[in-house]
């Protein structure tokens, strides 16, 4: 996929927890590489980490129902929806000034094609500072 030029072909993309409680906008592209993570909490969950700049991401609703887990070195903030358990998007340790969105929780319809590429997560320490190149900015 050859990456995106900046301020190209982005539109909104609207995400939701389960419940609905947790609302959010993403914009970006059409067109999006996401990682399948394997590390101790992603493989659990089915997470798939669409990683963004923080002035691409809005909340719009549902702050008050959100709230965090942290583990390990405590970098990432994982939110999760206190309704309905949910983990929509977080604040990632590979970029703490952005966020990782859950590609699960993308509406349909604004995503034209989605590639997906295992991630090592499990060897954290070797890889994870590979992802912040990855981030739509």
């Amino acid at each position: 996929m050859p990456e995106a030029r900046p301020g190209a072909d982005l539109r909104p993309h609207l995400g939701a927890c389960h419940c609905g409680a947790v609302q959010f906008q993403v914009l970006g592209p059409s067109e999006i590489r996401v990682e399948d993570c394997n590390c101790s909490i992603c493989r659990k969950a089915g997470y798939l980490h669409w990683l963004v700049a923080a002035r691409r991401f809005t909340l719009l609703r549902g702050a008050e129902a959100l709230v965090t887990y942290t583990f390990n070195t405590g970098t990432a903030r994982h939110t999760f929806c206190r309704h309905c358990g949910v983990k929509p998007f977080y604040v990632p340790r590979s970029n703490p000034d952005g966020y990782s969105v859950n590609l699960r929780c993308i509406a349909p319809g604004t995503l034209e094609t989605v590639w997906v590429d295992a991630f090592d997560g499990r060897d954290w320490e070797r890889h994870g500072g590979t992802l912040a190149a990855r981030t739509v900015d």
